[in-house]
Protein backbone atom coordinates (compact mmCIF):
# COMPACT_ATOMS: atom_id res chain seq x y z
CA UNK A 1 0.00 0.00 0.00
CA UNK A 2 1.25 2.82 -0.84
CA UNK A 3 0.86 6.83 0.90
CA UNK A 4 1.03 10.12 -0.33
CA UNK A 5 3.19 12.30 2.37
CA UNK A 6 3.72 16.17 2.10
CA UNK A 7 6.73 18.16 2.83
CA UNK A 8 7.80 21.44 3.09
CA UNK A 9 11.56 23.01 3.05
CA UNK A 10 12.09 25.27 5.74
CA UNK A 11 12.88 25.89 9.19
CA UNK A 12 11.13 25.63 13.00
CA UNK A 13 10.02 28.55 14.41
CA UNK A 14 8.37 28.71 18.15
CA UNK A 15 5.78 30.42 18.92
CA UNK A 16 3.50 31.44 21.91
CA UNK A 17 1.78 28.31 22.17
CA UNK A 18 3.18 26.12 19.71
CA UNK A 19 5.78 25.26 17.28
CA UNK A 20 5.20 25.73 13.37
CA UNK A 21 6.94 25.49 10.53
CA UNK A 22 7.92 28.18 8.47
CA UNK A 23 8.38 27.08 4.58
CA UNK A 24 10.23 28.68 1.83
CA UNK A 25 9.08 29.73 -1.88
CA UNK A 26 9.31 26.52 -2.76
CA UNK A 27 5.97 25.81 -1.33
CA UNK A 28 4.33 21.96 -0.06
CA UNK A 29 5.59 19.08 -2.16
CA UNK A 30 4.56 15.64 -2.07
CA UNK A 31 5.86 12.08 -2.72
CA UNK A 32 4.01 8.42 -2.93
CA UNK A 33 5.84 5.98 -0.62
CA UNK A 34 5.11 2.70 0.93
CA UNK A 35 2.97 2.40 4.22
CA UNK A 36 6.30 0.25 5.49
CA UNK A 37 8.70 2.64 4.16
CA UNK A 38 12.68 2.73 6.30
CA UNK A 39 13.97 6.00 6.91
CA UNK A 40 16.79 5.35 4.79
CA UNK A 41 14.52 4.77 2.06
CA UNK A 42 12.28 8.03 3.07
CA UNK A 43 15.95 10.08 3.13
CA UNK A 44 16.35 8.43 -0.60
CA UNK A 45 12.88 9.90 -1.70
CA UNK A 46 13.02 13.02 -0.66
CA UNK A 47 16.23 13.91 -1.76
CA UNK A 48 15.74 13.01 -5.28
CA UNK A 49 12.61 14.80 -5.39
CA UNK A 50 14.63 17.95 -4.09
CA UNK A 51 17.24 16.72 -6.80
CA UNK A 52 19.80 17.29 -3.78
CA UNK A 53 23.06 15.14 -3.08
CA UNK A 54 23.65 13.15 0.28
CA UNK A 55 27.14 14.17 -0.80
CA UNK A 56 26.83 17.85 -0.39
CA UNK A 57 23.55 18.63 2.04
CA UNK A 58 22.40 16.83 4.68
CA UNK A 59 18.38 16.45 5.82
CA UNK A 60 16.89 16.57 8.70
CA UNK A 61 13.30 15.23 9.47
CA UNK A 62 10.79 16.31 11.66
CA UNK A 63 7.16 16.89 12.41
CA UNK A 64 5.11 18.73 15.04
CA UNK A 65 3.02 15.71 16.81
CA UNK A 66 -0.68 15.97 16.96
CA UNK A 67 -1.14 17.01 20.87
CA UNK A 68 -3.36 19.44 22.70
CA UNK A 69 -0.42 20.78 23.97
CA UNK A 70 3.20 22.64 23.13
CA UNK A 71 5.88 20.07 22.64
CA UNK A 72 8.79 19.94 20.77
CA UNK A 73 9.02 18.73 17.47
CA UNK A 74 9.94 14.84 16.64
CA UNK A 75 12.78 14.53 14.73
CA UNK A 76 12.74 10.75 12.34
CA UNK A 77 15.66 8.95 14.38
CA UNK A 78 14.53 4.84 12.99
CA UNK A 79 12.43 3.05 11.46
CA UNK A 80 9.89 3.23 14.00
CA UNK A 81 9.26 7.12 13.79
CA UNK A 82 8.73 6.85 10.13
CA UNK A 83 5.76 4.07 10.70
CA UNK A 84 4.39 6.29 13.70
CA UNK A 85 4.20 9.03 11.57
CA UNK A 86 2.71 7.33 8.73
CA UNK A 87 -0.15 5.56 11.49
CA UNK A 88 -1.58 9.58 11.22
CA UNK A 89 -3.13 8.71 7.95
CA UNK A 90 -6.51 8.73 5.91
CA UNK A 91 -6.81 6.36 3.78
CA UNK A 92 -4.19 6.94 1.44
CA UNK A 93 -2.67 10.25 2.58
CA UNK A 94 -0.48 11.24 5.49
CA UNK A 95 -2.44 13.90 8.01
CA UNK A 96 1.12 15.04 9.01
CA UNK A 97 3.28 17.20 7.27
CA UNK A 98 7.06 16.87 7.32
CA UNK A 99 9.07 19.57 8.22
CA UNK A 100 12.75 18.90 6.47
CA UNK A 101 15.26 21.38 7.06
CA UNK A 102 18.18 21.62 4.61
CA UNK A 103 21.69 22.24 5.38
CA UNK A 104 25.22 22.24 3.53
CA UNK A 105 26.89 19.41 4.92
CA UNK A 106 29.77 21.76 6.57
CA UNK A 107 27.42 23.12 8.98
CA UNK A 108 25.68 20.14 10.04
CA UNK A 109 26.42 17.99 12.63
CA UNK A 110 24.49 15.11 10.97
CA UNK A 111 25.31 11.74 9.59
CA UNK A 112 22.35 9.47 8.15
CA UNK A 113 24.88 6.28 9.26
CA UNK A 114 21.85 6.07 12.46
CA UNK A 115 18.90 5.99 10.05
CA UNK A 116 19.26 2.12 9.40
CA UNK A 117 18.97 -0.23 12.47
CA UNK A 118 22.32 -2.43 13.36
CA UNK A 119 23.14 -5.80 12.34
CA UNK A 120 25.77 -6.12 14.91
CA UNK A 121 26.14 -9.04 16.60
CA UNK A 122 25.30 -7.98 20.13
CA UNK A 123 22.98 -5.40 18.60
CA UNK A 124 23.68 -2.96 20.73
CA UNK A 125 24.21 1.15 19.50
CA UNK A 126 26.38 2.25 21.37
CA UNK A 127 25.14 5.51 21.28
CA UNK A 128 24.65 6.15 17.96
CA UNK A 129 21.50 7.67 18.30
CA UNK A 130 22.35 11.22 19.64
CA UNK A 131 20.45 14.24 20.55
CA UNK A 132 19.24 15.55 17.18
CA UNK A 133 17.87 19.30 18.63
CA UNK A 134 21.91 19.83 19.58
CA UNK A 135 22.80 20.25 15.73
CA UNK A 136 24.31 23.24 14.41
CA UNK A 137 20.57 23.95 12.93
CA UNK A 138 19.68 24.77 16.55
CA UNK A 139 23.11 25.87 18.62
CA UNK A 140 22.26 29.36 18.02
CA UNK A 141 18.92 28.89 20.21
CA UNK A 142 18.34 29.47 23.66
CA UNK A 143 17.55 25.82 25.31
CA UNK A 144 15.19 25.40 28.20
CA UNK A 145 13.53 22.29 29.75
CA UNK A 146 10.04 21.96 30.72
CA UNK A 147 7.62 18.69 31.20
CA UNK A 148 6.82 18.44 27.19
CA UNK A 149 10.59 18.26 26.66
CA UNK A 150 12.44 20.70 25.00
CA UNK A 151 12.21 24.03 24.00
CA UNK A 152 14.01 26.87 21.85
CA UNK A 153 13.52 30.26 21.03
CA UNK A 154 14.61 31.84 18.21
CA UNK A 155 18.20 33.02 17.41
CA UNK A 156 19.31 36.83 18.48
CA UNK A 157 18.47 39.14 15.69
CA UNK A 158 21.86 39.34 12.58
CA UNK A 159 22.37 35.81 13.20
CA UNK A 160 19.70 34.21 11.20
CA UNK A 161 19.36 30.79 10.40
CA UNK A 162 20.01 29.83 6.81
CA UNK A 163 17.19 29.66 4.37
CA UNK A 164 17.47 26.33 3.05
CA UNK A 165 15.41 27.13 -0.14
CA UNK A 166 17.80 29.76 -0.74
CA UNK A 167 20.50 26.86 -1.49
CA UNK A 168 18.40 25.26 -3.49
CA UNK A 169 17.75 28.18 -5.92
CA UNK A 170 21.17 29.30 -5.48
CA UNK A 171 19.54 33.33 -4.87
CA UNK A 172 22.29 33.55 -1.95
CA UNK A 173 25.03 33.01 -4.39
CA UNK A 174 26.27 36.60 -4.70
CA UNK A 175 25.43 37.15 -1.23
CA UNK A 176 27.45 36.23 2.34
CA UNK A 177 25.89 33.04 3.86
CA UNK A 178 24.83 33.57 7.33
CA UNK A 179 25.26 30.34 9.27
CA UNK A 180 24.88 30.29 13.08
CA UNK A 181 28.24 30.88 14.74
CA UNK A 182 28.46 30.21 18.49
CA UNK A 183 31.11 28.69 19.75
CA UNK A 184 29.83 24.73 19.47
CA UNK A 185 28.90 25.24 15.84
CA UNK A 186 32.22 26.79 15.18
CA UNK A 187 33.96 23.46 16.25
CA UNK A 188 31.86 21.39 13.39
CA UNK A 189 33.88 19.67 11.22
CA UNK A 190 33.88 16.51 8.88
CA UNK A 191 36.72 14.24 8.98
CA UNK A 192 36.81 14.35 5.22
CA UNK A 193 37.54 10.88 4.64
CA UNK A 194 36.16 8.73 1.68
CA UNK A 195 34.60 6.11 4.66
CA UNK A 196 30.56 5.23 4.84
CA UNK A 197 28.43 2.43 6.32
CA UNK A 198 28.82 -0.64 4.37
CA UNK A 199 32.94 -0.12 3.32
CA UNK A 200 34.63 -3.39 3.48
CA UNK A 201 39.06 -3.76 4.51
CA UNK A 202 39.91 -7.32 4.44
CA UNK A 203 41.40 -7.09 7.60
CA UNK A 204 40.82 -4.97 10.90
CA UNK A 205 44.53 -3.68 10.72
CA UNK A 206 43.64 -2.62 7.52
CA UNK A 207 40.60 -0.70 9.21
CA UNK A 208 42.72 0.74 11.93
CA UNK A 209 45.85 1.80 9.66
CA UNK A 210 42.89 3.76 7.87
CA UNK A 211 41.50 5.52 10.48
CA UNK A 212 44.83 6.24 12.43
CA UNK A 213 45.84 8.27 8.63
CA UNK A 214 42.19 10.12 9.00
CA UNK A 215 42.82 11.45 12.00
CA UNK A 216 46.37 12.67 11.72
CA UNK A 217 45.16 14.51 8.94
CA UNK A 218 42.57 15.53 10.47
CA UNK A 219 44.05 16.28 13.95
CA UNK A 220 41.54 14.72 16.09
CA UNK A 221 42.04 11.65 18.52
CA UNK A 222 39.92 8.78 18.75
CA UNK A 223 39.44 6.41 21.55
CA UNK A 224 38.41 2.28 21.73
CA UNK A 225 35.38 1.99 23.58
CA UNK A 226 35.07 -2.09 22.58
CA UNK A 227 37.61 -4.52 21.00
CA UNK A 228 37.65 -7.77 20.19
CA UNK A 229 38.54 -10.45 17.43
CA UNK A 230 35.12 -9.60 15.65
CA UNK A 231 34.11 -6.34 16.90
CA UNK A 232 35.99 -2.76 17.12
CA UNK A 233 33.92 0.47 18.62
CA UNK A 234 36.05 3.76 18.38
CA UNK A 235 34.73 7.43 19.03
CA UNK A 236 36.40 10.91 19.41
CA UNK A 237 38.42 11.43 22.76
CA UNK A 238 35.96 14.26 23.52
CA UNK A 239 32.97 12.39 25.27
CA UNK A 240 30.56 15.86 24.25
CA UNK A 241 31.74 14.80 20.45
CA UNK A 242 29.47 12.98 17.52
CA UNK A 243 31.81 11.24 15.47
CA UNK A 244 32.31 7.53 16.18
CA UNK A 245 32.36 4.92 13.93
CA UNK A 246 31.70 0.45 14.74
CA UNK A 247 32.56 -2.09 12.59
CA UNK A 248 32.78 -5.98 12.60
CA UNK A 249 33.93 -9.21 10.98
CA UNK A 250 31.42 -9.75 7.56
CA UNK A 251 31.01 -13.47 9.52
CA UNK A 252 32.61 -14.80 12.14
CA UNK A 253 34.90 -17.25 9.93
CA UNK A 254 36.03 -14.39 7.84
CA UNK A 255 38.76 -11.96 8.09
CA UNK A 256 37.12 -9.03 6.34
CA UNK A 257 35.64 -6.03 8.36
CA UNK A 258 32.74 -3.98 7.27
CA UNK A 259 31.85 -0.38 8.76
CA UNK A 260 28.43 -1.30 10.31
CA UNK A 261 27.57 2.54 11.70
CA UNK A 262 29.96 5.29 11.09
CA UNK A 263 28.75 9.21 12.30
CA UNK A 264 31.46 11.14 10.15
CA UNK A 265 30.60 14.65 11.76
CA UNK A 266 33.13 16.38 14.64
CA UNK A 267 31.43 18.78 17.23
CA UNK A 268 33.74 18.83 19.62
CA UNK A 269 36.05 22.24 20.30
CA UNK A 270 38.84 23.32 18.75
CA UNK A 271 40.91 22.97 22.51
CA UNK A 272 40.33 19.04 22.19
CA UNK A 273 42.04 18.92 18.59
CA UNK A 274 45.72 17.70 19.72
CA UNK A 275 48.59 17.21 16.93
CA UNK A 276 50.04 15.17 19.51
CA UNK A 277 48.20 12.34 18.05
CA UNK A 278 47.85 8.63 20.28
CA UNK A 279 47.23 7.67 16.89
CA UNK A 280 50.67 8.75 15.83
CA UNK A 281 52.19 5.34 16.81
CA UNK A 282 55.74 4.31 15.75
CA UNK A 283 53.72 1.89 13.73
CA UNK A 284 51.50 3.82 11.76
CA UNK A 285 54.62 6.65 11.43
CA UNK A 286 56.87 3.76 9.72
CA UNK A 287 54.22 3.04 7.44
CA UNK A 288 53.53 5.88 6.04
CA UNK A 289 57.40 7.06 5.44
CA UNK A 290 58.00 3.24 4.76
CA UNK A 291 58.62 4.50 0.44
CA UNK A 292 60.99 7.13 1.61
CA UNK A 293 63.78 3.92 1.75
CA UNK A 294 62.69 2.37 -0.70
CA UNK A 295 65.67 2.12 -3.61
CA UNK A 296 68.21 4.64 -1.53
CA UNK A 297 70.65 3.94 0.06
CA UNK A 298 70.36 6.03 3.23
CA UNK A 299 66.62 7.59 3.56
CA UNK A 300 65.51 10.07 5.50
CA UNK A 301 67.27 10.21 9.50
CA UNK A 302 65.02 11.20 12.42
CA UNK A 303 64.73 14.69 11.99
CA UNK A 304 64.01 13.91 8.60
CA UNK A 305 61.12 11.47 9.86
CA UNK A 306 60.01 14.58 12.34
CA UNK A 307 59.88 16.87 9.09
CA UNK A 308 57.38 14.64 7.40
CA UNK A 309 55.14 13.57 9.72
CA UNK A 310 54.44 17.44 10.67
CA UNK A 311 54.00 18.56 6.69
CA UNK A 312 52.49 14.97 5.19
CA UNK A 313 50.44 14.10 8.30
CA UNK A 314 50.31 17.15 10.78
CA UNK A 315 51.36 15.54 13.62
CA UNK A 316 54.07 16.28 15.86
CA UNK A 317 56.64 13.57 17.30
CA UNK A 318 58.79 13.32 19.59
CA UNK A 319 62.83 12.70 18.02
CA UNK A 320 62.59 8.76 20.15
CA UNK A 321 59.12 8.19 18.35
CA UNK A 322 60.72 9.47 14.95
CA UNK A 323 64.19 7.19 15.16
CA UNK A 324 61.46 4.10 15.87
CA UNK A 325 59.04 4.87 12.84
CA UNK A 326 62.71 5.08 11.15
CA UNK A 327 63.42 1.55 12.08
CA UNK A 328 60.09 0.27 11.57
CA UNK A 329 60.34 1.67 8.05
CA UNK A 330 63.57 -0.42 7.84
CA UNK A 331 61.88 -3.39 8.62
CA UNK A 332 58.75 -3.35 6.26
CA UNK A 333 61.29 -2.76 3.62
CA UNK A 334 64.51 -4.57 4.17
CA UNK A 335 63.36 -6.96 6.78
CA UNK A 336 63.70 -7.67 10.53
CA UNK A 337 67.74 -8.83 11.42
CA UNK A 338 65.98 -11.83 12.76
CA UNK A 339 64.75 -12.57 9.31
CA UNK A 340 68.11 -11.52 7.63
CA UNK A 341 70.05 -14.25 9.67
CA UNK A 342 67.18 -16.79 9.02
CA UNK A 343 67.21 -16.02 5.62
CA UNK A 344 71.19 -17.00 5.32
CA UNK A 345 71.30 -20.82 4.32
CA UNK A 346 68.83 -19.91 1.55
CA UNK A 347 70.64 -16.60 0.24
CA UNK A 348 74.21 -18.37 0.42
CA UNK A 349 72.66 -22.06 -1.47
CA UNK A 350 71.06 -19.38 -4.39
CA UNK A 351 74.40 -17.81 -4.42
CA UNK A 352 76.34 -20.96 -5.13
CA UNK A 353 74.01 -22.30 -7.45
CA UNK A 354 73.88 -19.03 -9.98
CA UNK A 355 77.28 -18.19 -9.53
CA UNK A 356 79.75 -21.21 -10.18
CA UNK A 357 82.83 -21.63 -7.64
CA UNK A 358 81.19 -19.45 -5.13
CA UNK A 359 82.49 -20.55 -1.37
CA UNK A 360 79.88 -19.60 1.92
CA UNK A 361 80.39 -20.98 5.17
CA UNK A 362 77.98 -20.79 8.21
CA UNK A 363 79.32 -21.67 11.59
CA UNK A 364 76.90 -22.27 14.39
CA UNK A 365 77.16 -22.79 18.62
CA UNK A 366 75.90 -25.55 20.46
CA UNK A 367 72.12 -24.33 20.13
CA UNK A 368 72.15 -23.82 16.43
CA UNK A 369 72.32 -19.89 17.14
CA UNK A 370 74.71 -18.10 14.06
CA UNK A 371 78.60 -17.32 15.09
CA UNK A 372 80.21 -16.67 11.89
CA UNK A 373 80.36 -16.09 8.41
CA UNK A 374 82.36 -16.10 5.45
CA UNK A 375 81.59 -15.49 1.50
CA UNK A 376 83.75 -15.19 -1.22
CA UNK A 377 82.41 -15.15 -4.96
CA UNK A 378 83.12 -17.47 -7.68
CA UNK A 379 84.09 -14.71 -10.17
CA UNK A 380 86.23 -13.55 -7.45
CA UNK A 381 88.19 -16.36 -6.89
CA UNK A 382 88.89 -17.07 -10.32
CA UNK A 383 90.10 -13.43 -11.04
CA UNK A 384 92.30 -13.37 -8.09
CA UNK A 385 94.66 -15.24 -10.28
CA UNK A 386 95.56 -12.51 -12.28
CA UNK A 387 95.71 -10.26 -9.43
CA UNK A 388 99.01 -9.39 -7.38
CA UNK A 389 99.71 -11.95 -4.79
CA UNK A 390 99.91 -9.55 -2.16
CA UNK A 391 96.04 -9.71 0.19
CA UNK A 392 95.17 -7.27 2.66
CA UNK A 393 93.18 -8.15 5.79
CA UNK A 394 91.69 -6.26 7.97
CA UNK A 395 88.52 -5.76 10.13
CA UNK A 396 85.31 -2.83 10.99
CA UNK A 397 82.85 -2.71 13.40
CA UNK A 398 79.24 -3.45 12.76
CA UNK A 399 76.18 -0.72 13.94
CA UNK A 400 73.33 -2.81 13.33
CA UNK A 401 71.35 -4.15 16.56
CA UNK A 402 73.59 -7.29 17.00
CA UNK A 403 76.66 -5.35 16.55
CA UNK A 404 80.17 -7.45 15.81
CA UNK A 405 82.42 -6.78 13.15
CA UNK A 406 83.10 -7.29 9.64
CA UNK A 407 86.51 -8.95 8.42
CA UNK A 408 87.37 -8.51 4.68
CA UNK A 409 90.58 -9.93 2.57
CA UNK A 410 91.44 -7.59 -0.48
CA UNK A 411 93.46 -7.73 -3.25
CA UNK A 412 95.21 -5.35 -5.37
CA UNK A 413 94.74 -5.50 -9.68
CA UNK A 414 97.14 -3.92 -12.27
CA UNK A 415 96.31 -0.43 -11.95
CA UNK A 416 96.60 -0.56 -8.06
CA UNK A 417 92.38 -0.83 -7.78
CA UNK A 418 91.30 -2.64 -4.71
CA UNK A 419 89.98 -5.99 -5.66
CA UNK A 420 87.67 -7.46 -3.05
CA UNK A 421 88.10 -11.19 -1.97
CA UNK A 422 86.64 -12.42 0.91
CA UNK A 423 84.22 -10.87 3.61
CA UNK A 424 83.41 -12.36 6.82
CA UNK A 425 81.23 -11.55 10.26
CA UNK A 426 81.98 -12.51 13.74
CA UNK A 427 81.31 -11.34 16.79
CA UNK A 428 84.94 -9.67 17.77
CA UNK A 429 88.35 -9.44 16.39
CA UNK A 430 89.56 -12.11 18.53
CA UNK A 431 92.12 -15.00 17.84
CA UNK A 432 89.59 -17.62 17.18
CA UNK A 433 87.92 -15.28 15.03
CA UNK A 434 90.95 -14.69 12.67
CA UNK A 435 91.66 -18.22 12.77
CA UNK A 436 88.31 -19.27 11.50
CA UNK A 437 88.43 -16.69 9.03
CA UNK A 438 91.56 -17.05 7.37
CA UNK A 439 91.03 -20.82 7.21
CA UNK A 440 87.86 -19.72 5.10
CA UNK A 441 90.82 -17.67 3.26
CA UNK A 442 93.31 -20.38 2.77
CA UNK A 443 90.82 -22.40 0.41
CA UNK A 444 90.08 -19.42 -1.86
CA UNK A 445 93.83 -17.54 -2.03
CA UNK A 446 95.66 -20.95 -1.02
CA UNK A 447 99.28 -20.67 0.70
CA UNK A 448 102.19 -20.28 -1.43
CA UNK A 449 105.41 -18.67 -0.75
CA UNK A 450 104.09 -15.88 -3.81
CA UNK A 451 101.50 -14.97 -1.60
CA UNK A 452 101.50 -11.99 1.48
CA UNK A 453 99.44 -11.36 3.79
CA UNK A 454 99.58 -7.51 5.03
CA UNK A 455 97.69 -6.51 8.34
CA UNK A 456 98.03 -4.38 11.11
CA UNK A 457 99.90 -5.37 14.57
CA UNK A 458 97.09 -6.49 16.21
CA UNK A 459 98.63 -9.82 18.45
CA UNK A 460 95.62 -12.54 17.34
CA UNK A 461 96.11 -11.80 13.63
CA UNK A 462 99.64 -12.38 13.75
CA UNK A 463 99.08 -15.40 15.54
CA UNK A 464 96.32 -16.81 13.61
CA UNK A 465 98.37 -16.32 10.41
CA UNK A 466 101.36 -18.42 11.86
CA UNK A 467 98.62 -21.20 13.23
CA UNK A 468 97.00 -21.74 9.76
CA UNK A 469 99.67 -20.52 6.66
CA UNK A 470 102.96 -22.09 6.52
CA UNK A 471 104.32 -20.65 3.48
CA UNK A 472 102.58 -16.94 2.91
CA UNK A 473 104.58 -14.56 4.30
CA UNK A 474 103.06 -11.67 6.57
CA UNK A 475 103.56 -7.82 6.33
CA UNK A 476 102.53 -5.53 9.24
CA UNK A 477 101.43 -1.79 8.26
CA UNK A 478 103.64 0.79 10.02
Amino acid sequence: MKVVLFFEVGNWEELEDRWEFKGGVGGLKSILVEVDISLAGLFDKIYGKLGLSSDTMDLVLSYSPPLNKKCSPLVLKDDEDVAALLASRSDSTCKIPLGVIVKPTEVCAYEKSSQESSDDTDGSHDGFRDNYFDLPVFRNMERTENDNGASFTQPAEGNPVVDPLLWLTGAASDEPVNVPTTEASDSTFRDRSDLHEGKYFNTKKDLKRKLSDIAMKGNFEFRTRKSNRSLWVIECIDPNCSWRLRASKIVPESTKFVIRKYMGVHCCSLLNRNVNHRQATYVVIGEQVGPQYVGVEKGPGPKGVQTFTRTKLGAQISYYKAWRGRKHAHTLIRGSPEQSFHILPSYFHMLEKLNPGTVTRIEVDGESRFKYLFLAFGVAIRGFRYMRKVVGIDGTFLKGQYRGVLLVATAQDGNGQCYPLAWGIFDSENEDAWTWFLTQLKEVSGDTDELALISDRAPSIKKAISTVFEKTHHGACA
